[in-house]
């Protein structure tokens, strides 16, 4: 019977290396922790994966995809799939026993390559360019469900040195009623809430005098620990009698400074409005909405001109709005309060988003949002790159022969991270019902033969010129989705241990 003579390992004889090439050898925790961080990540990402491309299911958001919309608002999915596709060619450089500084330092090095040659391969945009920044939004809204009536949105509110677009100027009023199509900007101001006609007041008031209170139009009250008892019914009538005394006195001075459309914000403590309050405003003529939230004061004093008054004593005319028109429509069964006409109007937009149901009207707005916001990154990075997965091959190939050019670790783990970054064009291909290995090797055969804006064509099933099929893209979103998949990649490598709090 013969026995196999002990391996070196298990002998306790290590075979020690020396120079650059030697093996990192971690603790046996460290690395286990580093791949189930990988594990865990990629796990993510291959949900992810589906929804990529305009025939992929919706998104999943993760905290790192939350980090790209809020740098760029699109290229979500793309990030969780580029991150998952880097943590992969990470984890094969781990377990070739590759330090995992030199590879996050390595990859942080290739993501400053692949950002300076995609700026090299985009084409600069002029903002007065119209169709060129509507060919990147309906790129952007290929994989969503939304009528593209927004451009005018965001360029309203760009002039020619804007460096950003604040889209809290931009908002988007949500009614369930008629169809997506009904989606509309308005030309002024609409409002979430409807005009208070319980006592009969107006629903349409011309040349518009318009105030923002903050207080109540109602008989003041005792606070919520304290009761005040009457006995005597002269004194009941005597504290109704002044009640109502002290409230036609506030409606008096609201009329007195020549305000004729009140907006009265939300109140907790005690009504904002009662009857007899809505009762003397009718008889005023003043057009009167409620509930008004205190987060839209802001947006609504910058639109209208106007600002909020929070006491009667400061109710004066220099605070109020003025406008053409005030008026209560009724849209497709939806009754909705538009303000137009509006002088010393802010730089804001007004959205009013339709649809059947919720459902329709939060992906209508989603979809707005997103196509906002590639125009946002326009405004911010004024260039345009193709998509299709082209961006993703040219890098690639340029890093590849970059990588080619250095020596040691360095070399081969930027070479891992250009492999990687071929996920985005195999993954359209995956998802558009196509074989990605003869689409991938057919795109890099292309872009070898110098055809840089060769791409996925989605719709036809094949490789194209794809900035001449109109499928372009900010080059944010390209440039953002590649810088923060690589730094969140980093961090995983460089996490060595978990620390449990409570």
């Amino acid at each position: 019977m013969t026995s196999k003579a002990p391996t070196q390992a298990q002998q306790g004889i290590t075979k020690n290396l020396s120079g650059s090439n030697a093996a990192f050898k971690d603790k046996g925790k460290p690395m286990e922790l580093r791949l189930s961080n990988m594990v865990a990540a990629k796990a993510i990402s291959d949900a992810v994966r589906t929804s990529l491309g305009p025939r992929g299911m919706d998104k999943m958001l993760v905290d790192l995809s939350a980090a790209q919309d809020v740098e760029a608002g699109d290229g979500t999915t793309s990030v969780v799939v580029l991150a998952g596709s880097f943590l992969g060619a990470a984890e094969k450089m781990l377990q070739k026993g590759i330090h995992p500084t030199i590879i996050a330092e390595a990859f942080l090095k290739a993501s400053a390559k692949a950002v300076e040659y995609l700026t090299e391969m985009s084409t600069p945009v002029d903002l007065n360019d119209k169709g060129a920044l509507l060919r990147a939004a309906s790129t952007s809204l290929n994989s969503k469900a939304c009528s593209q009536n927004f451009l005018s949105a965001v360029t309203r509110l760009v002039t020619p040195t804007s460096s950003n677009v604040d889209l809290r100027d931009i908002r988007i009023v949500r009614k369930v009623g008629g169809t997506i199509e009904d989606t509309e900007l308005i030309d002024g101001v609409v409002l979430n809430q409807n005009v208070v006609v319980s006592a009969g007041g107006p629903t349409r008031i011309e040349k518009a005098k318009i105030a923002i209170i903050q207080f109540q139009l109602s008989a003041p009250k005792p606070d919520m620990d304290n009761t005040v008892v009457i006995n005597d019914y002269r004194q009941m009538d005597k504290v109704i009698k002044e009640g109502r005394q002290y409230i036609l006195n506030l409606c008096k001075r609201i009329k007195k400074a020549n305000c004729n459309v009140l907006l009265i914000q939300k109140s907790i403590l005690r009504d904002a409005v009662d009857d007899i309050s809505l009762n003397f405003l009718k008889r005023l003529n003043i057009l009167v909405v409620k509930d008004v939230e205190r987060d839209e004061i802001d947006f609504l004093s910058k639109s209208l001109g106007c600002k909020p008054i929070a006491d009667i004593e400061a109710f004066t005319e220099d605070k109020l709005g003025y406008a053409d028109l005030v008026e209560e429509t009724s849209e497709s069964g939806v009754k909705v309060v538009k303000i137009t006409g509006i002088k010393n109007r802010g730089r804001t937009v007004s959205v009013l988003a339709m649809g059947a149901n919720n459902l329709v009207v939060e992906e209508c707005e989603r979809s707005l949002h997103d196509a906002l916001c590639v125009v946002r990154c326009l405004v911010k990075k004024r260039a345009l790159i193709g998509g299709g997965g082209a961006p993703e091959i040219h890098v690639s190939r340029l890093l590849s022969q970059y990588a080619q050019t250095l020596k040691g670790m360095e070399a081969y783990c930027i070479q891992a991270y250009a492999e990687a970054l071929e996920v985005i064009p195999t993954t359209l291909a995956e998802n558009a019902g196509l074989n990605p290995i003869a689409i991938v090797t057919e795109l890099r055969n292309r872009h070898a033969l110098g055809e840089r804006n060769a791409g996925i064509n989605v719709r036809k099933g094949l490789i194209s010129n794809i900035l001449e099929e109109d499928v372009v893209q900010p080059l944010l979103v390209s440039t953002s989705a590649v810088e923060l998949a690589t730094e969140t990649v980093c961090l995983l490598l460089k996490i060595d241990d978990y620390v449990q709090s409570r």
